[in-house]
């Protein structure tokens, strides 16, 4: 197994723990990516792209599940930044449809930390209908919510980002993916989509997903709210190898990237707000996104889960990292992105075999722990 790339010598800890995964055949392609101050340490590829046997190339990228949710998250983010929306205000001061059905309570802080009662839609949909973003707007708008608003998280796993890009949409005019586009990969030069091209189709590795599909999370659970979440949207992966998925914008699961661009962003945020001179946000509004919101047991996941402003955050229970100033999250089948504030440093990594797990897989934690060891933490 050829293990390409570059990782300076201080982190060859994390190449070592990059290549275990491929010779314990955990692993089809992937990418894993560190930056220290905004610069790589390492930027590291292998593998194929898919079972005809295609490589994992340097530019290959991949459908990175609920990753994506970090950088919808940072664009909420910025817009609260200018001061074009406010996390303490109803979502329906931005969206007066959403109102209905007892959701005038709902805050914009509530839909950053899956406390909305809108885990799911509020009846099947189809990938199809999926793609309509105005529907499932829609949708989201007029349904009833499935708990009590703001006393308990239940993790949104595709309605979280229909509901930031249609916030988005009525401050700003523009998609969230377009909003991503030109204010932050297309200045960061990074290769990180929400609406792919199918220009750049050619380069998107097959995903191999686990028997069973993201069904066999909810086994065991009847009528429960998880059941009913991961219900009103089937995936099984297979959608993902589609046009029509990759060029739609679903900010909470259609990312597609790869270790290297999600690093590239996430260094704006582990460095501050600004990198190479681009400024995404102030430090205080990053500061203000650590902060706890709930630590409370997750209806959907099952788990206690500590939910800072749009992304994961460290709890001394169940740390992620040494660093109390973390924010991460991670994609159904493994993929991950964590931004260290008091290292300046971000941890990624994205594959096309996916295990079972929404939020983890021990493959990226082998990579994080690595990471540590290699800077003495």
């Amino acid at each position: 197994m050829e293990i390409r790339g570059h990782c300076d010598e201080r982190f060859t800890a994390v190449r070592d723990a990059f290549e275990a995964n491929f010779l314990a055949d955990e692993e089809l392609g992937a990418s894993a990516a560190v930056t220290v101050e905004g610069q790589y340490v390492v930027d590291l590829w292998a593998g194929k792209r898919n079972h005809n046997g295609d490589p994992w190339e340097k530019e290959t990228i991949v459908n990175v599940y609920s990753t994506t949710k970090t950088m919808a998250s940072i664009c909420i983010l910025m817009l609260a930044d200018r001061g074009v929306i406010d996390f303490e205000a109803p979502v329906a001061d931005y969206w007066p449809e959403f109102a209905r059905n007892g959701k005038d309570s709902v805050l914009v802080r509530h839909v950053m930390t899956h406390q909305t009662g809108c885990s799911g839609f509020p009846r099947p949909v189809t990938p199809e209908e999926l793609y309509d973003h105005d529907l499932m707007a829609d949708l989201l708008a007029g349904m009833q919510p499935w708990w009590e608003p703001g006393t308990a998280p239940g993790y949104h796993a595709v309605t979280q980002g229909t509901l930031q890009a249609e916030l988005l949409r009525r401050v700003d005019g523009r998609t969230i993916g377009t909003f991503f586009r030109d204010e932050v990969t297309g200045p960061l030069n990074a290769d990180f989509h929400i609406g792919l091209p199918l220009s750049e189709g050619h380069r998107v590795a097959q995903l191999d997903v686990p028997q069973g599909g993201i069904d066999q999370i909810v086994e065991g659970q009847p009528d429960s709210i998880a059941l009913r979440t991961f219900r009103s949207c089937r995936l099984d992966g297979t959608e993902t190898e589609t046009d029509e998925w990759r060029r739609a914008e679903i900010p909470a699961a259609g990312g597609i990237g790869n270790a290297r661009s999600i690093s590239r962003v996430h260094s704006a945020i582990a460095c501050g707000g600004t990198i190479d001179g681009i400024t995404l946000m102030n430090p205080e509004t990053i500061e203000a996104a650590l902060d706890r919101q709930t630590f409370d047991r997750d209806l959907v996941l099952g788990l206690n889960v500590p939910y800072g402003t749009g992304f994961g955050i460290n709890h001394e229970r169940i740390p992620l990292t040494p660093s109390d100033r973390t924010l991460y999250w991670f994609g159904w089948g493994g993929s991950m992105g964590v931004m260290d504030l008091d290292e300046r440093m971000t941890i990624s990594y994205a594959m096309n075999k996916m295990a079972g797990g929404l939020v983890g897989d021990a493959r990226a934690f082998n990579l994080i722990a690595a990471t540590y060891a290699a800077i003495g933490k």
